[in-house]
């Protein structure tokens, strides 16, 4: 692959460089293989995006540079924070108000998770630098590809709702927490407040640029249309602008983002449907986000030692998530079959889990690479076995308006899969 690389160098001089001719071939490649999964087999397109990447990875690719730095880095925060600004502006705090239950359930698959995959992990005899932030990286869900899942089965429902929401807050609490523990990777925390003030700070920054956001986006809404093609390119544009600030801030860029969509959706209830025009950017750059994750992630060390970790790591998050959204299901006003399917749906691990394990790296390289071994190939394995336990648990709870793959190919019919 690095061969072919250098002699294309030697005789295409491309105006914008030769890796964005590389990306966009692959991206091309990436757009085919997600329509023709999904069209012959009723699984989701990052199906397609991911199996790519990881090819392009395992032939040594060299667009994506890890640790992840500069516009790469830049594009994946962009892309995490439009999902997660997204999944955000779905969760209303009202609904917490009304069923308190749903918040403990979160907050008790997010603290079984952790402590599951950290003591799985010292009993193999990782060391206690290590397990810890791998157990971070574990306990964020992937509202990207959970959202992704959602958008091609064209699911609705209680089920669906509720994953949604749960992956967000998962996410809410890695972000926060991943961030705030890379900042005191190197450093002797002597005091309490020493050990809680990183978490503050990311917190507080966050809060504030989110804040800014959610105030300039609730001002255009006075006077501007939600539909509009305009007011979409505002929204992508403050987003970019406010992921930018907030990571240069020493806050979380998505972490911001997250928070602007909740925020936004309590000063501003009345549902609103992103444009067309945003879809269609939102989607590409959703695309480049899980080709990405996936060529990074492919690049690891696959070798024997690591994968008894990392097959240890997956189950305990598979059975601790589980574990932890049917304790917590007591009273939340869901029956145990549809808490099953919900600890389903929420098995993908992604962009947010790879950022994480990133900031890791940059933090402590030592550390991070070791961290970096195991999270990696766990992070590309539920990538793609995560979304088709998500796509299987939405239609076995009854959730999708659209048949399970398609029985008639071509034609109308198959045609109809992908619309």
């Amino acid at each position: 692959m690095n061969e072919l690389m250098s002699f294309w160098a030697q005789w295409l001089r491309p105006s914008a460089g030769l890796p964005t001719v590389q990306w966009s071939l692959l991206l091309a490649v990436a757009a085919m293989a997600g329509y023709l999964i999904q069209r012959h087999t009723g699984l989701p397109k990052v199906l397609g995006y991911s199996l790519v990447g990881t090819a392009a990875g395992l032939a040594s690719f060299s667009g994506a540079v890890w640790p992840l730095q500069g516009i790469g880095l830049f594009l994946l925060e962009l892309g995490i924070a439009l999902v997660l600004f997204e999944c955000g502006g779905r969760i209303s705090l009202r609904w917490f108000r009304h069923n308190p239950m749903v918040l403990v359930q979160s907050i008790a698959e997010s603290a079984l998770t952790y402590f599951a995959v950290y003591g799985v992990l010292l009993w193999l005899d990782q060391p206690t630098q290590v397990a810890g932030p791998l157990a971070l990286v574990a306990l964020a869900a992937s509202p990207a590809v959970l959202t992704r899942v959602v958008a091609d089965t064209r699911a609705a429902g209680p089920v669906t709702e509720r994953a949604v929401v749960l992956a967000t807050l998962s996410t809410l609490y890695a972000l926060t927490l991943g961030a705030a523990w890379s900042e005191q990777m190197n450093r002797q925390s002597a005091t309490l407040l020493d050990a809680i003030s990183p978490a503050v700070v990311v917190l507080g920054v966050s809060i504030l640029v989110a804040a800014a956001l959610t105030l300039v986006l609730r001002t255009a809404l006075r006077f501007m249309s939600p539909t509009s093609e305009n007011t979409s390119m505002l929204l992508l544009t403050l987003i970019a602008a406010g992921s930018t600030v907030a990571s240069h801030m020493g806050g979380s860029a998505p972490l911001a983002a997250l928070l602007a969509g909740i925020l936004l959706k309590q000063l501003n209830p009345r549902p609103w449907a992103w444009p067309r025009q945003l879809g269609n950017a939102s989607s590409l750059l959703t695309m480049l986000m899980f080709v990405l994750v996936s060529t990074v992630a492919a690049q690891a060390d696959w070798s024997g030692p690591v994968a008894g970790a990392v097959l240890a790591l997956i189950a305990a998050r598979l059975i601790a998530k589980a574990v932890g959204v049917g304790l917590g299901n007591v009273g939340s006003g869901a029956s145990w079959r549809q808490a099953l399917w919900v600890g389903c749906a929420m098995t993908p691990m992604s962009s947010i889990a790879l950022l994480i394990a990133s900031q890791f790296v940059v933090a402590s390289p030592s550390t991070g690479y070791q961290i970096a071994s195991v999270a990696l190939p766990a992070i590309l394995l539920m990538e793609v076995l995560g979304a088709v336990i998500a796509t299987v648990a939405i239609y076995r709870a009854g959730e999708s308006s659209k048949p399970w793959a398609p029985l008639l190919r071509g034609g109308r019919n198959g045609e109809s899969n992908e619309s």
